[in-house]
């Protein structure tokens, strides 16, 4: 690319810059139509004046002269309205035809004696003192706005444009039908810099790596044009333009990589940095400022994950899996901050058909409405680690409703809720057991936690600690899943547990495979020996139930006997249990 071409495609970038925040003016045709009644307002003022004629107006007989002083008026406010919307263009066009008719209206006074012209004087100075005091205002606002817009649309810490500049000026190239590349960066380690270091090196940090960056941008190394910002703590992005080839986008991002080579230093440290960078082009991957970032940030996500260090790669389909996760982590972050998680109750019974209590189970739906399945949100909820505040969402509200609906019916029902490994880790478990406990007056024994195995896998003295501290405060344990683990036999006979719940996946397979069965009758004989009830889930079939019966299981929670409740249907069917008592 040439010179000249060069600093011309960065004169369209500055300028593009400059309008995001300058004040929106008005049309130009207003300004010409402005400047025309003004100046026939001008020019008509001292034929008005001069005017020996009269208007009959309801009989009364008034001199045109008389109008001469509206009109002036009027000339006065359309020079201010020019000096208010069009600035220093407006300023200057009504200043100098004040201050020109000022001799034209002397020269009537002096020399035609038309004396009916002074008070036009003093209109006139008045009318120029007020553009010149608005004129001045405007120019002190103005600065002030200039300030204001360079902080806008500049990072404050390292001094290159921000998110919303860049994001302006791709939804500019994107109205144009501009192609370029979307490139997300990502700094790798830069956590550790900030906790180990403290954050003022981390800034230097950030600093030093925009600086060079910034160098690469302005000196036009790369041969395409590029577009250097700063998104949001280590993430930034670059826009490349001007490419020919997909092999020149990856020369020019492996210029900004190799711009991090050189060590840092920072306050006496000597810093070793490196970057994952992911794109995505306009028009070939997506059209929309929105999408194109996403894309770019899941490609970055990619190269940062990538098993073989690649530092860059492309947006491609086959990553969308990523895009729908990153999506859905958004909504359920949206639920958990918007208090949109909610709960349904399956029931449990016993052999008799007898109502044991329910066990609370989480739900959300998304933003149109509809209902996402917990077999997609959970899972991510666990990858990401937010899912223990889902498990105390549903906790609380699922408490409140069951303690009310004891202390209304006096009905003696089981709650049971499902805790993560996360969950029962943290420190605080135990207050938050107490607290809901008291906020939802539930009893202890009403109230039964489900653990899984894992539990004990990631830290058995710890797990153990915690549960024997659970079972003293009087609240059951139930062992979810049980059979699905490595464990659970091992652990079993010191596990202080009050119910097994056989997964659902030996339930389906039960009465087609005799193993199968005689595995579930084995693991409902073994808690029977430790004294543990045990409890069959996704029980759907009556044939199932039948042979539930023969090996002895205590109780069943499924589809054959009911679904997932919201809270009005769960109400009924615990006082249709209690009319059946």
């Amino acid at each position: 690319m040439g010179k000249d071409n060069r600093h011309s495609e960065k004169r369209i970038l500055e300028k593009t810059l400059d309008e995001l925040y300058i004040k929106s003016r008005a049309p130009m045709k207003g300004f010409f139509v402005l400047v025309f009644f003004y100046l026939a307002c001008t020019f008509s003022v001292s034929f008005v004046a001069k005017s020996q004629s009269s208007v009959n107006i309801k009989g009364i007989e008034i001199g045109v002269y008389t109008f001469a002083g509206v009109i002036s008026s009027l000339a006065n406010i359309l020079a201010i309205f020019m000096t208010v919307y069009y600035g220093k263009k407006g300023f200057f066009t009504a200043l100098s035809v004040l201050v020109l008719q000022l001799p034209m209206i002397f020269m009537g006074i002096f020399v035609r004696r038309t004396y009916t012209s002074i008070p036009g004087v003093f209109g006139n100075l008045v009318a120029i003192l007020a553009i010149i005091a608005i004129f001045a205002n405007n120019l002190r606002i103005e600065k002030y706005q200039t300030k204001l817009r360079e902080q806008a649309v500049t990072d404050m810490l390292t001094g290159i444009p921000n998110r919303f500049a860049c994001s302006e000026l791709v939804m500019d190239f994107i109205k144009r039908g501009t192609p370029f590349a979307a490139v997300s960066v990502n700094l790798n380690g830069f956590k550790g810099i900030n906790d180990t270091m403290g954050f003022d090196v981390g800034n230097a940090v950030l600093m030093e790596v925009a600086s060079r960056w910034k160098k690469i941008a302005d000196n036009g190394n790369s041969g395409t044009l590029d577009f250097i910002c700063r998104l949001a703590g280590d993430e930034f992005a670059i826009v490349i333009r001007h490419y020919l080839t997909q092999d020149d986008i990856l020369k020019t991002i492996n210029l900004y990589a190799d711009a991090l080579n050189e060590k840092i230093v920072a306050q006496d440290y000597s810093i070793s940095i490196s970057a994952s960078f992911g794109y995505a082009m306009f028009p070939d991957d997506a059209k929309d400022v929105n999408e194109l970032f996403t894309y770019a940030n899941i490609a970055m996500l990619k190269a940062k994950e990538s098993a073989d260090q690649k530092h860059v790669m492309r947006f491609s389909r086959d990553m969308m899996d990523n895009l729908h996760t990153a999506e859905l982590e958004a909504k359920i972050r949206d639920a958990i901050e918007n208090d949109t998680i909610y709960f349904n109750l399956q029931p449990q019974f016993d052999m008799n058909h007898k109502l044991r209590g329910f066990e609370a189970l989480a739900r959300m739906k998304d933003t149109d409405g509809s209902f996402i399945s917990p077999g997609e949100f959970i899972p991510i909820a666990e990858e990401t680690g937010i899912i223990d505040k889902i498990d105390s969402s549903v906790f609380n509200k699922s408490a409140r409703f069951i303690g009310n609906l004891i202390k209304e019916t006096g009905a003696d029902i089981m709650l049971s809720i499902n805790v993560s490994v996360k969950h029962m880790m943290k420190a605080d478990f135990l207050d938050e057991l107490t607290s809901i406990l008291e906020e939802s007056g539930i009893r202890p024994v009403n109230l039964e936690i489900e653990i899984t195995e894992s539990i004990m896998i990631e830290s058995m003295e710890k797990a153990f600690e915690c549960i024997e501290s659970i079972k003293k405060m009087g609240i059951q344990i139930a062992i979810d899943d049980f059979g699905t683990g490595y464990s659970s036999l091992s652990y079993l006979n010191s596990f202080p547990a009050n119910l097994l719940k056989i997964d659902k996946s030996f339930i389906d397979k039960m009465n087609s495979s005799d193993s199968s069965k005689q595995y579930v009758a084995a693991i409902i004989s073994l808690g029977h020996i430790m004294g543990i009830d045990v409890i069959s889930e996704g029980v759907e079939q009556e044939d199932q139930l039948d042979t539930l019966k023969e090996i002895g299981c205590d109780y069943v929670q499924g589809f054959i006997w009911g679904r997932p409740l919201p809270q009005e249907d769960a109400r009924k069917v615990v006082l249709d249990s209690l009319e059946m008592a």
